[in-house]
């Protein structure tokens, strides 16, 4: 059972950056309802998308697993032979709490954690890739190389699940997103002072695009059809699919 999010509920005297160590573990099913518009449609989501791409005797790799909710929807959801899950942090804490979830709901024998860097993961033989709400914590001139060793990596006709929040192109609009988005966390019960806490901890931490620039990464990455499915205020996602014959 998670933990209600207090993380920022009191004035901290010295604000350290974000981080997804054990305190963030600890209440992170709480922290992204309240926090991300649409979260539980995305993974939701990602599991259908899942179901229809993943090919027989393939790899499905969920980096940035966090707690494993994308991974656990997505073999709900697939029925297809031969599947093995990869589910990649380098965040241990996260990781632990991911092997605790996926205990007894799959069987050891289909998935592997990686305590990895998602920059530096090995992918192979992919059918499906879930990059939820994690390319944003990379650093923006890795970003380019992470989407072109995914593409890589997948098979002919594999899909890549990329969410993230963004910035609007429009500085009023992305000005309406962030109040909205505010608006979002108040009536989830944060307080003004979590809402400022949290954003200051993650300034420096969580570097946004705009959705313009994750489609122009994602086709020079050599992706044949990017489109955007879902979004949620300033957090959206998209599907990009490895196919030399475009959409």
């Amino acid at each position: 059972m998670s933990e209600p999010d207090e993380i920022y509920s009191t004035k901290h005297s010295l604000l350290k950056d974000f981080a997804f160590g054990g305190d963030v573990a600890r209440v992170f099913p709480d922290m992204v309802r309240r926090s991300v518009p649409g979260y539980e449609t995305v993974v939701f989501m990602t599991g259908c998308f899942a179901r229809l791409w993943a090919k027989q005797n393939s790899n499905i790799y969920d980096l940035g697993c966090s707690l494993g909710q994308s991974t656990l929807m997505m073999h709900s959801q697939v029925d297809c032979p031969g599947i093995h899950y990869f589910c990649v942090d380098n965040s241990s804490d996260m990781l632990q709490g991911c092997a605790q979830n996926l205990k007894g709901r799959l069987p050891e024998t289909i998935y592997t954690l990686l305590n990895n860097d998602v920059e530096t993961v090995e992918i192979s033989n992919a059918s499906v890739v879930a990059l939820n709400f994690t390319l944003q914590f990379i650093d923006p001139k890795k970003r380019k190389a992470v989407i072109r060793r995914i593409h890589d990596g997948l098979l002919d006709g594999g899909m890549l699940i990329v969410s993230e929040k963004v910035i609007m192109d429009d500085l009023e609009q992305d000005q309406s997103m962030k109040m909205l988005h505010d608006e979002f966390k108040r009536a989830h019960g944060y307080s003004n002072l979590e809402i400022s806490q949290k954003r200051a901890a993650l300034e420096r931490v969580m570097q946004l695009d705009t959705v313009q620039g994750h489609r122009e990464r994602l086709v020079q990455a050599g992706f044949g059809c990017v489109h955007q499915w879902f979004q949620g205020l300033n957090f959206v996602s998209s599907v990009a699919l490895k196919s030399k014959g475009g959409c």
